[in-house]
């Protein structure tokens, strides 16, 4: 039983304690104030493993580095979204983002292809680099609806990026949970999570599933110690209770039978 509950209840799945390598949350942060991180914080903090500020919000988010001391005193590693990687990329001034990765304390970095064209090999190649000084999440998918990459190319992506350094691969969702991994209707392909999950170990990877149905369909078919991410900060909690069966749309996945 979790001991950080307020009271006992027989029969829930049993949740790692942070740091954890399954079951973990990722949330985006898509431009808090501080007050509102405080709040957050202070109802969610335990729930919490790592967050994104997305996309490129670090840079036109007030008070950034006193933000960022916030979740570092509750120890929680953040991110800049990859978008923002690519755009450094995209105007070759990769040495500057790690000015600004190390200016504002920055251990986690996003490697990502999602907004424009590189090879797997130099995406490889920057992985292997960064990873060198920096903890690696790298994002796998296209943010392009038209773009279908097959299931045998996105076994071959997450292998050659985990081997080339990365801690994790994040499955590729948008904030929208309509590209990637799911259908413009926001449908799992539940045949491409399948075939990937013959290949990639499932606590390497990080799904984005932004919306509760998505949510719901991991954690019937995966457990209660799937990593989710792309989480609002206030579905935190409904999250939490999602993954141990006290919402009604997994009431019964972890009843004694």
């Amino acid at each position: 039983m979790n001991k950080s509950y307020n009271y006992q209840l027989p029969s829930l799945p049993e949740r790692p304690v942070k740091p954890r390598n399954a079951g973990m949350t990722m949330v985006m942060d898509k431009g808090l104030g501080l007050r509102q991180v405080e709040d957050f914080l202070e109802s969610s903090e335990q729930y919490v493993d790592i967050v994104k500020l997305g996309f490129g919000t670090s840079i036109v988010t007030p008070k950034l580095k006193e933000k960022l001391a916030l979740y570092k005193a509750a120890n929680i590693p953040v991110y800049f979204g990859g978008t923002l990687f690519e755009a450094f990329l995209v105007r070759n001034k990769l040495d500057e983002y790690k000015r600004v990765l190390d200016e504002f304390g920055i251990t986690h970095v996003e490697i990502s292809d999602g907004s424009i064209e590189i090879t797997e090999e130099e995406k490889c190649s920057y992985i292997s680099e960064f990873a060198k000084d920096y903890t690696v999440l790298s994002e796998v998918g296209s943010k392009d609806t038209e773009k279908i990459i097959p299931p045998y190319k996105w076994i071959a992506m997450m292998k050659a990026e985990l081997e080339a350094g990365a801690w994790k691969v994040i499955a590729e969702a948008r904030e929208s949970g309509t590209v990637g991994i799911f259908r413009k209707s926001g449908e799992v392909r539940s045949g491409l999570v399948e075939e990937i999950l013959t290949q990639i170990p499932q606590e390497k990877i990080l799904w984005e599933a932004p919306k509760k149905v998505q949510q719901v369909w991991f954690i019937e078919l995966y457990g209660a110690n799937v990593s989710l991410g792309n989480i609002a900060p206030n579905e935190v909690i409904p999250l939490e209770t999602l993954r141990i069966g006290l919402r009604g749309d997994t009431f019964s996945f972890f009843l004694d039978k």
